[in-house]
């Protein structure tokens, strides 16, 4: 069975509706998924029926954004209880922080005579299908600042503007990752950090963050983001196994056509690995907790 538990929808920065999200899903082999926006339930019903009609087992999931001794980090929260009071309060006010990180991007790139940023990236939001109602992100800004000749492609305005440690890199707005975790927990969720070599730690730093995890009740971490390098991958199962943590693993798709992050394309799981979604086989395919 192929399990898939990292992709995002219009609910967040991915191009397609939850419900044409699922209908791809279904089209690519996936047995198992979870939808997990950036700081958002808001795509979880839809999703939730559209892969039930599509014979698929569905998870609850959700990318929160957190902070971790000065860095940005994504903590991966799964099979909580989606109409949990705790969680839904806890990411209004970080959907208001976004908002806030918004308009900083949107001053910051102004001082650099690129005005117009925030107006431009919501209506790249809206142009891809997104919701007017949610912040717009980094992946929209960086498609206007293309749009508007600023830049090349996504690629080189996350590489100078927006990327970690850019202009754009603004997290005062983010719970710590103790706090993060504790909401996930609260809901009857599980706490998985999301793609561990994207944050340009040192080797000894990635471990302290591991360590502090688990100290706040994190129970895995993402072993396998799309078509991470098997190297990544190998290491990270070594500390998976070595910490005693669950593996996961996702394509971390937003949209058609990207090789690295496709629907249920990803990089071998090492075998030693205990599966996070082991404890979901066999169980209905309707799980929110």
């Amino acid at each position: 069975m192929i399990v898939d538990l990292h992709m995002h929808s219009t609910a967040s920065d991915g191009v397609l509706a939850p419900a044409a999200l699922m209908r791809c899903a279904a089209d690519a082999g996936i047995g198992m998924l979870a939808l997990t926006d950036h700081d958002s339930l808001d795509g979880l019903d839809e999703s939730r029926a559209a892969a039930i009609a599509a014979g698929m087992h569905w998870i609850s999931g959700v990318e929160l954004s957190v902070q971790w001794q000065g860095v940005s980090l994504h903590v991966l929260g799964y099979a909580f209880d989606t109409g949990s009071t705790v969680l839904r309060e806890a990411l209004a006010g970080v959907q208001q922080g976004r908002w806030q990180r918004a308009q900083q991007i949107d001053e910051r790139l102004a001082a650099k005579r690129m005005p117009g940023a925030l107006e431009g990236a919501c209506a790249m939001q809206v142009a891809a299908g997104g919701d007017a109602r949610q912040p717009p992100g980094r992946p929209h800004f960086a498609d206007w600042m293309v749009e508007a000749g600023y830049v090349r492609d996504r690629a080189e305005a996350f590489r100078k503007w927006l990327g970690a440690g850019k202009l754009g890199d603004i997290r005062q707005h983010w719970p710590t990752l103790e706090q993060g975790v504790a909401w996930l927990r609260g809901s009857g969720g599980i706490a998985v950090l999301a793609h561990p070599c994207q944050y340009n730690l040192t080797r000894s730093r990635l471990r302290r963050l591991l360590r502090d995890l688990v100290a706040a009740g994190g129970q895995g971490i993402e072993v396998v983001n799309g078509n991470q390098p098997p190297e990544q991958v190998a290491y990270l199962g070594k500390l998976c196994v070595e910490f005693g943590l669950l593996a996961s693993c996702g394509s971390d798709f937003h949209q058609p056509g990207s090789p690295w992050a496709a629907l249920g394309r990803m990089t071998t799981m090492p075998a030693d690995c205990q599966p996070i979604w082991q404890r979901w086989i066999g169980q209905s395919a309707t799980i929110s907790a």
